[in-house]
């Protein structure tokens, strides 16, 4: 499991190998004057050759500098072993110092300069007329090439790497978002690999625990449809001698768990289903007017089109009334939807007791109820998160706020059709 340790650290070994190298190897041939070799006594002599004795007259000395000069083009000055000069030619020579001089190059003013020592213990040094760039300046350009080149190599590496780590987190991403069939390619040998492998094995592990909660989910709501059908016949049939009070309380409980049902149901369907099945234009304010009449309530407020799936919408704005008449007491309650900035606002109010501003946003989550909500035993506590999660889906939210004069009023804002 450490293969791609041993990648990066042989990676960082190789990149300062070649980088210690390359400036080692610079180095060496930028500093010549480190090293004396044999073919410079050889120039020496030859040169020692050419030239008048040492004890030759000035001029004479001065017309071989010149000669030399003109079919070298260099600056040439000559010097005595003690340092005096005895005769140059071109540029004035820098100040000479014989007892710093040695034979080969040697960096100076104006440019590296070419010092020799004759056999008969003058110096002659040489300077090129044109001169060359400094040798720190070739190392430094060198140096800038061998990064460039490591960069460039290491880019690919690095880059494929980056790559996978990039789609690992995009796999992480799509299961966190809901979507269990996410998977990740598995790429190489290497830790990443068996990251993205351990990471495929979570997710289908995942998936098959949640597709078995759901199949369990839906058979036992689709079983209990069963006895509760019975139940209902059977109350229909206790007749008028039953105590009418248990007969109407025995028809409330079979409908309030009939719709319980049916809530989990459609959850369970929305879970299933990430996006819409189909999209429509829908007229919100004449689908709550439908909704509202059948609890004896009218929905006021401007027609607006909203593009979305009839039946969510309905069960929706169904919800909400039923919380509403549930929770809100003897109140009224008003329904109203409103366009605003290319929006689509429905709103429903009651005057019950209100919602604790620390628990509005709370009663959105599935089987939350509100304190000694559960003592009344009427409502389950899915169906606002029904109402969150239908609105969602179409692109909108939905808010708990505080109604003028108490009470409670949620609002649920959808994108306007154009």
């Amino acid at each position: 499991m450490r293969r791609l340790y041993l990648k990066f650290y042989a990676a960082i070994l190789v990149a300062l190998a070649v980088f210690v190298g390359a400036v080692a190897l610079l180095w060496w041939l930028a500093d010549d004057s480190n090293r004396t070799p044999q073919y410079l006594d050889v120039a020496a002599e030859l040169t020692g050759a050419l030239l008048p004795d040492a004890d030759a007259p000035k001029p004479d000395q001065q017309k071989a500098i010149e000669a030399l000069h003109r079919k070298l083009r260099f600056d040439i000055a000559l010097y005595r072993a003690d340092g005096d000069m005895i005769a140059f030619a071109g540029k004035p020579p820098p100040r000479f110092e014989p007892r710093r001089m040695r034979t080969g190059w040697r960096r100076g003013p104006g440019g590296p300069n070419f010092t020799l020592q004759l056999p008969d213990g003058r110096w002659l040094v040489a300077r090129q007329v044109r001169e060359r760039p400094n040798p720190i300046l070739w190392i430094a350009a060198a140096l800038g090439l061998v990064a460039l080149a490591v960069a460039v190599g290491a880019y690919p590496v690095v880059r494929g790497l980056g790559r996978r780590l990039e789609r690992l987190q995009a796999g992480v991403e799509r299961l966190g978002g809901g979507d269990l069939s996410a998977r990740v390619k598995v790429e190489g040998s290497d830790e990443v690999a068996a990251l993205a492998e351990s990471f495929n094995r979570s997710a289908q592990r995942i998936e098959e625990l949640v597709a078995a909660h759901r199949l369990l989910l839906a058979n036992a709501s689709h079983e209990l449809r069963t006895p509760l059908t019975r139940i209902s016949v059977a109350a229909s049939l206790l007749g008028e001698a039953a105590d009418p009070k248990t007969r109407q309380s025995l028809k409330e409980d079979v409908a309030e768990l009939d719709q319980l049902i049916e809530q989990i149901l459609l959850a369970s369907r929305l879970e299933a289903v990430p996006t819409l099945e189909r999209r429509e234009p829908v007229d919100l304010l004449a689908l709550a007017a439908e909704e509202a009449s059948h609890y004896d309530l009218e929905a006021a407020g401007q027609p607006v089109t909203v593009l979305g799936d009839r039946t969510l919408l309905r069960r929706l704005v169904r919800n909400l009334v039923e919380n509403a008449r549930r929770h809100g007491g003897a109140g009224p309650v008003s329904v109203t939807v409103t366009p605003e900035q290319g929006r689509a606002v429905l709103t429903v109010t009651d005057r019950g007791p209100g919602v604790p501003e620390a628990e509005r946003q709370r009663i959105f989550e599935p089987f939350y109820r509100l304190a000694g909500g559960a003592e009344t035993g009427r409502g389950s506590g899915l169906g606002l998160a029904l109402v969150l999660d239908i609105a969602r889906r179409h692109g909108g939210d939905a808010a708990c706020l505080a109604a003028e004069g108490g009470g409670s009023r949620f609002r649920v804002d959808l994108p306007a059709a154009a």
